[in-house]
C-alpha cells in the first residue's frame, strides 16, 4: 500500500473556527441501551471548519453550490510547496523555487512549521498575484494550511475574487506539518452538498511511488 498523509485537521468541540462562524457541535439522538441497538449522534457545524473545500456560493451569489462542483480538481497529482513564515501573504518569491515546468494542476503551500490549535487572526494568505501566475501555468487547485487565502480581515476577498474569475477552486485548513516538499496525489473529495457554500473533506496525500 502506497503511503499516506493524512493532512486534515481533527474536528471537534474545540476547533478553531473564524470569528462569528459556527463551531463544531455534537449531541447523541440514542444510545447503546437495553432496547436501543445504536448510537446516533446529531452536529451542528459551518462547512468550513477543518480541512474544506470553498465553493463559488461563497464568494459569488450566482456561484455553484458545493454539491455541484466537479470532482476532477479535487483528485490528482498535487505539489507541496514550503514557504513557511511568509508573512502576512504568499508571494512569488516564496514559491519560485518550486514552480518549474513540470508543475502539477494542484498546488499546497506550507506556511506554519506546525499547525495551530487556536485561531490565529494573523494567518498567512495568497497574495492575489500569486494565484493568477500559478493559474497562468494551468494550475487548477490551490491549497493552503491556514483558514483562509485571503487575510483574515479582508473585506474585499482578492484572492478569492481571482479563483472566481480564473475558475479555481481552493481547499484550506491542511495541515501540512509533517509533509515533505514534493509531489504527491491529492486525494480531497467534497461532500454532495447541494446548496451549501462550502464543504468538509477528509484531505490525504499519498506517494506516487
Amino acid at each position: 500500500m502506497k503511503e499516506l498523509w493524512d493532512i486534515s485537521p481533527p474536528v471537534h468541540a474545540g476547533a478553531p473556527v473564524f470569528p462569528g462562524d459556527t463551531p463544531y457541535q455534537q449531541q447523541w439522538c440514542a444510545t447503546l441501551a437495553p432496547g436501543c441497538p445504536v448510537n446516533v449522534s446529531a452536529i451542528t457545524m459551518s462547512p468550513h471548519v477543518g480541512a474544506h473545500a470553498d465553493a463559488p456560493l461563497h464568494y459569488d451569489a450566482q456561484g455553484a453550490a458545493a454539491g455541484d462542483l466537479p470532482l476532477a480538481p479535487f483528485l490528482g497529482p498535487c505539489r507541496v510547496i514550503h514557504a513557511l513564515g511568509c508573512h502576512p501573504l504568499i508571494e512569488w518569491a516564496h514559491i519560485a523555487h518550486a514552480v518549474n515546468d513540470t508543475l502539477p494542476q494542484r498546488v499546497l503551500v506550507r506556511t506554519y512549521a506546525q499547525a495551530p490549535a487556536q485561531w490565529d487572526g494573523q494567518l498567512a494568505a495568497y497574495a492575489p498575484d500569486t494565484i493568477e501566475r500559478l493559474a497562468d501555468r494551468g494550475v487548477l487547485l490551490v491549497g493552503i494550511d491556514t483558514a483562509s487565502i485571503d487575510p483574515a480581515d479582508s473585506k474585499t476577498l482578492e484572492s478569492h475574487q481571482v479563483i472566481r474569475r480564473r475558475n479555481l477552486r481552493v481547499l484550506e485548513n491542511l495541515v501540512l506539518d509533517d509533509v515533505p516538499e514534493g509531489d504527491y496525489e491529492l486525494i480531497a473529495l467534497p461532500l454532495r452538498l447541494t446548496t451549501a457554500d462550502a464543504s468538509p473533506v477528509r484531505a490525504v496525500l499519498r506517494a506516487l511511488t
